[in-house]
């Protein structure tokens, strides 16, 4: 199974991602850790992407689901179903996880992180890009008042066979 946990900054892709890779037995890789330099450059400075600046970092978070068949987890935010589709092409297979929630919630964990380029000014332009998975798209939606722990527990239970 190849997972996409999703949602914007600060929903705890990260978190669950590597716990449930972890669970699951199989390799993890934070999309955040395929942004190209100029992408990290600009979102440290505050500036929110533009779809172009997403492609290339979709194509290679795409890149490293296709080469995982056996499994495998990314956090990667998927914020659109373009970019959703976008990972898709390379593994159609893939199952995404929404991690939601209180916007106001995701703020606060966000603005208590430390050491991450991703500054809380840049929230309100990913709570406005963010398009909810649609009917027809695999995944789930989860809250993420949940603990980390019972998130991961949730979300195995709700995978499909």
């Amino acid at each position: 199974m190849l997972l996409v946990v999703m949602g914007v900054s600060g929903s705890g892709k990260s978190t669950v991602g590597s716990a449930l890779a972890a669970r699951l037995d199989v390799p993890f890789v934070d999309g955040d850790d395929l942004h190209p330099a100029a992408n990290v450059d600009r979102m440290r400075a505050g500036e929110p992407l533009t779809d172009e600046d997403r492609r290339p970092w979709l194509d290679a978070v795409g890149a490293w689901l296709a080469a995982h068949p056996d499994g495998g987890v990314t956090a990667c935010s998927a914020l659109r179903r373009s970019y959703r589709d976008r990972l898709r092409t390379h593994a159609p297979s893939a199952w995404f996880v929404h991690l939601d929630g209180d916007p106001a919630l995701v703020a606060e964990r966000q603005s208590a992180r430390r050491g991450h380029f991703m500054p809380a000014s840049l929230q309100a332009s990913q709570q406005a890009t963010l398009e909810p998975l649609d009917p027809d798209e695999a995944g789930v939606r989860v809250d993420v008042a949940l603990p980390p722990d019972a998130l991961v527990e949730h979300v195995l239970a709700l995978l499909p066979d």
